[in-house]
Order: C-alpha cells, then structure tokens, then sequence
C-alpha cells in the first residue's frame, strides 16, 4: 500500500509538470509501472476497449505526434554546410584583404563568385534534402490500436496515451506501453539497456524505483517482440519515453557509408595535391618577386581551381534525380546515399516465399496420418492459429494461418462449426517453430494441439506411420508449404509450455501451395547479367527450396541446412559458401552468419528478407532490403524499402544505383584530370612569366563556369558495359588517371603560351584572356571523351542537357571577352586567328585523349573491394529512431486492418 501510495504522488507530481503534460499527459512509465492496471487505465481516462476516434484525434492535437525525429530540410544547416569550406573562408578572406588595400573590383568579382558558387551548391543539396524528405514520407510504419472496440492500423506517430496497442511477434514496440494482457510475451531490450537475451514480460505492477531493465509489466518503445503476444495502453509518446530521450541525445551526424568513405578519401588525396601545388605556386611567385597579394590571392584560387568545389552538388543532384526515378520504379531509400551501395551490391541472398514464388499461400488439402478425416485435421488446425477473426472477416495473422481461415471459411458452414474452444495458448517462436494452444472440446475436455513444421512436430510425435512420412517427402518433392498437427489429451492443463509439447499423436498434414512467379525466372536472369549472384536463404524444408530453383532455371551449385551450418566453423563455411545457392531450414543466427561470413570474401552483400527472422541478416548485410508490407522489425532493419516484393524491381534499383555512380565518378575524373592539368600549367608558367598567367578572379570565374556545365552530368547516360558489374572507389586508380591525364591537357595549354606569346606577342590581358578561353573549352569539352570508354558521339551519347550545358558554357567563355564585362574582368578582345588555334587544338586534345583512354584502361587493375564494417549499437539507434519521425506526408486516416 505504501508503494502503491508513493507511486500515485509521483504520478500526480509528474503530471502536473507543465512540460510532461504537453508532451505526455499523464505520466512516465516508471509511475505507471507500479501502479496496478485499472489505475493506469483511469489515470489516462481509457479503458481495454481503447479511445474514441474522437478522444484520440483531441490527444494528438493535445500533445503532438508520436516522434522523436523530423526528417525536413532546413535552410540554414544546408547553407551553413556549403559555407563551412576552409577554402572558402581564406578566400573571403582574401577579399576582404583586397578591398582593403584599394582592390575593390577584384574584392568584388571574387565575392560574386564566391556568393555564385555557394549558392549553386545549396540550391542543388536542399534540392537534395526535399527529395529525402518527400521520399522518408512514402515509408509508412504502422501500429494496430484497438479505437472504440474496433482493430484498427494507424501510422505510429499518431498514436497517443490512452490507445490500447496490440503487440504481435515481430513488432516493434510503438511508444512506452503498460501491459494489460500477455501471452508468452519477451522483448528484446538490447536497443535501451545492451542486454541480448530477450526479457519475459508479465502484467503485475513492480515496486517503486526499480531500474529500466526490471520494469517486467512494460513494453519500452523501439523494443522488439521477440515471442508472444500482448495488449497494452500507450503511456508515454515521443521524446517522453525512454526511448525517446537517448534518441533525442543522438547527434544529427549519419554514420558514413561505403560511398561517403569513398568520398572522404577522394577529399584528402585533393587536399594533399592542392597543398603541395598552391605552396609551392606562392614561394615561386613570392621568390620572383611578383607582388605578395597578387601571389596570395593567385595560391587561394589555383587551390579552389584544382577541387571539384560542387562535388557534394554534383552528388546530392545526382541522389535527388535517382531517388525521384527510383521511387518511380517502387524502390524507396531510407537514405539517399545508400543509392549507390544499393548499386554495389553483386551478392544477394532472398528468402524464397513472395520473391521467388507468387506469395499469395493458397490451403489445397489435408492429409490425414491416421483414423482422422480431412475435415477433422482441418478443425484441429484452426484453433492453432495466430489470426484476429470476426465472423468470415480476417483482420490479420501470418500468411499460412491465413490462408488455412480462409479455406475454412469458404466451406460450408458443417465444415467448420464446431471449431474447438481455445483455453490458453504458446504463441510461434523461430526457435521452436511451433505453435501451441490448449483447447477445450465438445465433451468438455482439454487437448494439447501443435502445429509447425513437420520435422520440428515429428519429433515430438510417437508411432509416426511410414505412410506419413512417404506422403510429406511426395509433397516436398512437389515444390509445396506442408504444416504438420498433431495432438494429445491434457487434462487440466489452461497456458501451455515448451515442455509440455511431447508425446503428441500425429493428426495429419496441412499442404499449402504457393507457386513460381511466372516473372521471376527473367528477373534472375536480368539479376545474372548485373553480375548479381542470387542464393536462396529459407527456413522451408530444402527439397521444397530447390524445386523452386529448378522450376525457375536458377541452378543449385548445392545445398546446406542449418544442421550443417552448426557442423562448421567459419573458415569451412566461408569455402562452402561460394558453391551453395541453397540454405535451408535457417535459423535467424544461421541467415546472420551467412551473410557476415559472405562479406569477408570481399563481395558486397544484399539481404532482402520481410519477416522477423530476417531481421539480424538485415543488420548485417551492407545493403538490407525489405518491403514496405514487411513486419516491423524487418522494415526498421533495412536500408531499402521495395514496394512491389519482386526481383525485377530489385534489379531496377541496383541499375539506379550504378548509374547514379557511374555519373558521379564522371564528375571525379574530369575534376581530377582537367583540374589538376591547368593547375599545373599554372605553377610551370609561374617560372618563366614576368606576371601571374592568370587573375585569381579569372582562375574562380573558369572554375565556377566548368562547374555549371558539370551540373548537368546527373542526367547523362550511362553505357551498358557500365552497368553490367559493380563500381567501387578506388582511390589508386582516381590518382594514376589524374597523373596519366593530368599532364596530357597541359600540353596543350603550353600550347596556347606558345600561341599567344610567340604568334600573337600578347601582352598580360590578352595572354590571360586566350588561357582562360583556352582552359574552359578543353576541360569543359574534354567530358565527352571522359564519360565513356567508347568512341563518343558514334557508339556512346551523351545526354541532350549535358551536350546543351556543356557547349553554352563553352560559349559563354568565347564570348566573354567581347562584351562590356571584359575590362573589368580584366580580359581584352580576342584576334579572329586565334579561335582557328584553338579549334585545332581543341580537336587534338580530344584525340589525344582517346589514344590515351586506349592505353589507360589497358593497364587498369581489377578494383580491390572493401568489406564494410559491423553494424554498431549507435546505427542501430539511429535506424530505430527513424521509426518514430515525422515528414510532410498525406494525412492517414486510421483503417481497418484487412486482408
């Protein structure tokens, strides 16, 4: 009584909180946990029937949504990102520096194009951040709530305290929940407390105090059900529970991706190139004695001239346009940069059910093992099931338990009407791979009936008939789903144990069938062209598994069960994995293990699984891939949401995701080539020049006009031969095709030195104006021969915004130098003879560059892939609260769960 007294003060106290009344309304889970559950109950002025649907649209007004996160784009962390570059700010700098001491058109030009630059980036990456947030917005997670008495699925962030939840193995824990009813219910806790063995759970309230890891009678949000069932009343939303206040400690930063590594060390090796060239470029001109701000401002720019400034445009362009596409296709991507792990992978294991096969489970028969008749085994295996039935109405439940409801509702009501009543029941684990109910039978008996998998119910079976075992291995040999019933007399016995499943009497067989999908065998051959190796991993019996492989041409190398899993160490499964295409008879651990053993052979690996048994694969894939009609758990695991489960929409993501790659890389070689060329010229003119080849203004406004043209690259085509094989960051080979092409441009721009001093005699203006005209056509120019391997504009073209981009920058630089902006850009008319030069030379440049793209790639070694590293507790935070978050979505209004 004292306790129960303490704990009523804590809730009057925490619910007079003005904070806590607006966020919860009530009070924290800590309070609710020791009082017992009628209290609760009247606390939050609910009952077990729930809200009104009224009640709860006033709570979510009230307090607001259910969330811990916001996915939308903000204009100041965007803008702040393009202006943070240390470049960028010594630049500022500089101009600052200019205006100071009488240089006021320079300090002007280059804040112009300073403010030109930072704008072109974050247009392009809030574009980026708009396309995230519309696409977070397609992601539904939903929860069943039980509102006015009535089973309904509403979104998670629209849930409010007072609802009556309903928890199912796989779910993921919605909101800070007091139970109200369990049956064999344990959660995973590992995402709030580190523990790996899931928690029992029970319905008596504990004692005050007790830690986060004791509260027995609560579900935690971001939980998992790792076994049973349980109906439980909201307590406490969003950043209110316990969940919610470590995932508001979370720092904005993602952890990084393969691809945004690849990034991180294509940015250092240009740091360490810039570095070396821009030092050097300042002592030579400082030692010549050329004027010092003149050398300092002309080091900053040659620095900014050789890094690709709009890299993160070019990329974040890249994602938005290939999100968008992709969504288009049905893919959907929880980040955007995972688009190009997507595009790496050439592993993937799937599970067979809805991939492989139509995934719509039909009932054929009953097969009886005994005295029993079909229709006896049929009524046997009904109560067995984890469904919520109204009449002939199904409001959910695995697809097997559905599929059985369903046959039995379209015989005639003789069929089906003495259903036995259940008494108590041990909800399905994948550990057991069972079900079991007590039920009580028209004479007024109690019968134990198991149903699960046939290997796992005979051997908990007595007397099997061989006939039985004949008909099962006829059945698997023929490609279908069999469940097995079997039974015994349990007198007295109300909540069934593990323990008590023995000494069973098999009842007979449920046959399902679930056939190919007529697709399936052109999606895995599409997948085989990608150089997309498909295995099969399957907790069905393997005869089944492949059967399946043999009706749809995909070859089975071999076979291996769970039972030879356990039978090797890593190293011998790490040899046998790489002529198996078939798991069978898995575990969650099994899937895990396979997957992790995969990635240490260097491959790039893809999970695409949808129940709760895949949701460790999930985790441990580089890339794991579900549906949007998947359990919780599975959803919240993945990196890529399908919403069409089909190998072919797959297959359209992994193309999206190369191309988006392939195209980004483009952008990469050309800034590293063209780039680091001018800039060489730049220091070898240094040496022999009387005067700077180049204004620093003049060095920004050529980067800046390049770049613009590159912005266009997103929407380039890409070869075929690109598309046929993974692509990965290879840093070596960014280097040697910087040193093998580098050079080959500043030939030609010592060229133009030639040109301007020795045929023109060229004063400093017009030397800079014919370099600068010079530089942007060939490095502008220079991105059709770049982009493909082929012969460009005969066996490869390029995209018409890119051709457009690329030739109207080029014009803008010949033209520049006639218009009124030239004085004071410090550019001077251009002679007639010189544009013939440089359409000759630009001519030569570009053949010289297919000679050397002919002797490059015939020297390129095959790319070394990384493995990706483990996914750590803080990924799987942040993935989790990406769960409960909020985006600018269509309204959902709460529906009926149906079939």
């Amino acid at each position: 009584m004292r306790d129960r007294e303490k704990c009523r003060q804590w809730s009057i106290a925490v619910s007079s909180s003005p904070a806590t009344t607006q966020t919860t309304g009530v009070h924290d889970i800590s309070s609710s946990a020791c009082l017992p559950v009628h209290e609760v109950l009247r606390e939050l002025v609910s009952t077990r029937e729930g809200l009104s649907a009224e009640a709860a649209a006033e709570r979510l007004r009230q307090w607001g949504p259910n969330a811990v996160a916001s996915h939308k784009a903000r204009v100041l962390p965007v803008l702040w990102r393009q202006m943070r570059s240390p470049l960028l700010g010594l630049l500022f700098a500089a101009a600052t520096i200019s205006y100071v001491v009488g240089r006021h058109s320079d300090a002007v030009i280059i804040g112009v194009i300073l403010t030109l630059s930072v704008g072109l980036g974050f247009v392009n990456e809030y574009r980026a951040e708009k396309a995230a947030e519309a696409l977070h917005g397609q992601i539904s997670h939903q929860a069943v709530v039980i509102r006015g008495g009535r089973v309904t699925a509403v979104e998670v962030t629209a849930l409010v305290p007072g609802d009556v939840v309903k928890l199912r193995l796989g779910d993921i824990v919605p909101a800070d929940l007091r139970l109200l009813e369990v049956t064999g219910l344990e959660c995973g806790e590992s995402v709030l407390t580190g523990e790996s063995l899931p928690v029992p759970k029970d319905t008596a309230a504990v004692s005050v105090g007790v830690a986060l890891a004791e509260l027995s009678c609560c579900a935690l949000m971001g939980t998992v059900v790792h076994a049973g069932s349980a109906r439980a009343v909201v307590v406490a939303t969003g950043t209110a529970t316990e969940f919610g206040k470590i995932a508001a400690g979370l720092s904005g930063h993602q952890l990084e991706t393969e691809f945004q590594r690849g990034l991180r060390r294509f940015s250092m090796l240009l740091v360490y190139v810039a570095g070396t060239l821009t030092t050097s470029i300042f002592v030579i001109n400082v030692v010549l004695h050329k004027p010092l701000i003149d050398s300092l401002l002309f080091s900053l720019a040659i620095a900014v001239g050789i890094t690709p400034q709009l890299l993160p445009a070019v990329v974040s362009s890249s994602l938005a346009a290939g999100s968008r596409r992709m969504s288009r296709q049905k893919v959907l991507v929880k980040r955007l940069v995972c688009i190009e792990d997507l595009g790496d992978v050439d592993v993937l294991f799937t599970d067979k059910t809805g991939t492989l096969t139509q995934g719509h489970i039909e009932f054929k028969r009953a097969l009886p093992a005994g005295r029993q008749s079909p229709e006896q085994v049929l009524k046997w295996g009904l109560p067995c099931t984890d469904v919520d039935a109204d009449g002939s109405q199904i409001l959910g439940g695995n697809p097997l338990d559905t599929a059985l409801w369903e046959a039995a509702t379209a015989q005639p009501e003789d069929a089906h009407a003495n259903v036995y009543q259940r008494v108590g029941m041990l909800p399905f684990d994948h550990e057991r791979r069972m079900f079991s109910t007590v039920v009580r039978d028209p004479m007024g008996g109690t019968v134990l009936v198991t149903k699960g998998a046939p290997e796992s119910v005979l051997e908990r079976c007595e007397n099997v008939p061989e006939q039985a075992r004949t008909l099962l291995a006829t059945e698997f040999a023929a490609g279908n789903r069999v469940v097995a019933v079997a039974t015994r007399s349990a007198p007295g016995l109300v909540r069934p144990a593990a323990a008590d499943e023995h000494g069973l009497e098999l009842a007979g067989l449920l046959v399902f069938l679930d056939p190919p999908k007529p697709d399936a065998a052109a999606a895995l051959l599409r997948l085989a062209g990608l150089g997309v190796t498909v295995k099969i991993v399957t907790g069905d019996n393997p005869a089944v598994a492949v059967r399946v492989c043999h009706d749809l041409g995909l070859t089975s190398s071999g076979t291996i069960t769970g039972t030879d899993l356990d039978a090797m160490d890593d190293a011998r499964l790490r040899a046998a994995i790489a002529h198996t295409t078939v798991f069978a008879r898995v575990s969650p651990q099994h899937k895990a293990r396979i997957v992790r053993v995969q990635r240490t052979t260097g491959h790039d690996v893809a999970f695409l699984g949808d129940g709760v048994n895949d949701a460790l694969a999930l985790h441990a894939a580089d890339v794991g891939i579900s549906v949007d009609s998947a359990t919780d758990v599975a959803k919240d695991a993945a990196d890529v949401i399908l919403l069409e489960k089909d190998l072919d929409v797959l297959a359209d993501g992994v193309v999206g995701g190369r191309r988006i790659f392939a195209n980004t890389i483009k952008y990469v070689l050309m800034g590293t080539s063209s780039n680091f060329g001018n800039m060489f010229s730049a220091a070898g003119a240094s040496l022999f020049l009387g005067f700077l080849p180049m204004l620093p203004s003049q060095i920004l406004l050529n980067n800046l006009l390049y770049d613009t043209s590159q912005l266009a690259i997103p929407t380039d085509r890409v070869d075929e031969a690109q598309l046929r094989r993974p692509s990965h960051w290879d840093i070596r080979f960014i280097r040697r095709f910087m040193i093998f092409f580098g050079p080959l441009s500043s030939v030609f721009d010592f060229a133009t030195f030639g040109v301007m001093l020795w045929v023109f005699h060229s004063g400093p203006a017009q030397f800079r104006t014919g370099w600068f005209v010079e530089s942007l056509a060939t490095q502008t120019l220079v991105i059709f021969a770049i982009r493909t391997r082929r012969i460009p504009f005969w066996r490869s073209h390029p995209s018409l915004p890119l051709t457009l981009a690329a030739l109207g920058v080029v014009s803008v630089g010949v033209l520049l130098p006639a218009t009124p902006l030239a004085a004071r850009l410090g550019f001077q008319p251009l002679p007639l003879g010189f544009f013939v030069a440089l359409v000759a030379m630009v001519i030569c440049y570009l053949a010289l560059i297919e000679v050397g793209k002919r002797i490059f790639y015939r020297w390129r070694p095959t790319p070394i892939a990384e493995p990706g590293g483990a996914v750590g507790h803080s990924r799987l935070l942040r993935r989790r609260a990406a769960r409960f978050s909020t985006a600018l979505r269509p309204h959902h209004r709460p529906r009926p769960v149906g079939r």
